[in-house]
């Protein structure tokens, strides 16, 4: 496989994630914490499994298109969607039930030993930056719950600022707060039309796609293509001018 920069003098000082279904597997994640819950609602509540399945379903849909209100606490929305999704008989456990979810979805999606491991080696050798889209106080809830800034250098959350991807201006103000030239940069994320675009019109270095169906997807706007994150130093070059990794600035 080739290498990002094998055949130039440019060096990789800085590399971009995104966070769902990249560096943890949010639609896997929350699928396995509503499939947990089915089980709950019937060997618990005694729903049956076609209704229990279809609430969870309901609320996952919901949950989905609208995953924060901020005219609820970031902890009662999904009570909230709950208390829809049940039958109305029902509704009166939408709180224990909201109680699991959140309890159930957070450990279904914190990160694999395999790509703590990922990060921590990656470190090493070059400056991380976490790029997400989505509503401040959900990405943030992910961010901290999960543990996830001791990991990078910068988090930029789409939700706190005037842009999202695959707007160039978000990997800018990455590169701002990095103090590094976008050509010397990596994306690395599942979307085409948010993080490989953006990183494209930013003028990155590389780009690297991980879709979620990966011999269903073919595209050519991406600079490589990997089915896991894991696999990203496969494609990254071996300088000996990294092995001292950058000067580490302030987080963000």
């Amino acid at each position: 496989m080739d290498r990002i920069y094998e055949d130039n003098n440019n060096n990789v000082s800085a590399i971009f994630f995104d966070l769902d279904n990249t560096l943890i597997q949010t639609r896997k994640g929350d699928s396995k914490a509503c499939s947990k819950l089915v089980e709950i609602l019937e060997h618990h509540y005694g729903l049956s499994h076609e209704i229990a399945a279809e609430s969870a379903s309901a609320f996952l849909r919901a949950f989905r298109a609208k995953p924060d209100d901020e005219s609820y606490a970031i902890d009662e929305w999904p009570t909230h969607l709950w208390r829809n999704s049940l039958p109305k008989n029902y509704r009166h456990i939408a709180k224990n039930i909201s109680t699991e979810w959140i309890k159930l979805r957070f450990k279904y999606l914190a990160l694999t030993p395999d790509v703590i491991h990922l990060l921590e080696t990656l470190r090493e050798d070059y400056l991380l930056g976490l790029i997400t889209n989505g509503p401040s106080r959900a990405q943030w809830q992910k961010i901290e719950r999960l543990g996830l800034r001791k990991y990078f250098d910068c988090v930029l959350v789409s939700g706190d600022l005037p842009w999202e991807k695959p707007d160039q201006n978000i990997f800018f103000e990455a590169c701002k707060l990095l103090d590094v030239e976008a050509s010397t940069c990596i994306m690395v994320g599942d979307k085409l039309e948010t993080d490989i675009k953006g990183g494209k019109e930013a003028e990155l270095g590389g780009t690297v796609w991980i879709p979620l169906q990966y011999d269903e997807m073919e595209s050519d706007l991406p600079d490589f293509k990997i089915q896991k994150v894991t696999e990203l130093p496969e494609v990254l070059p071996n300088s000996p001018k990294l092995k001292k990794r950058p000067s580490k600035p302030s987080v963000c």
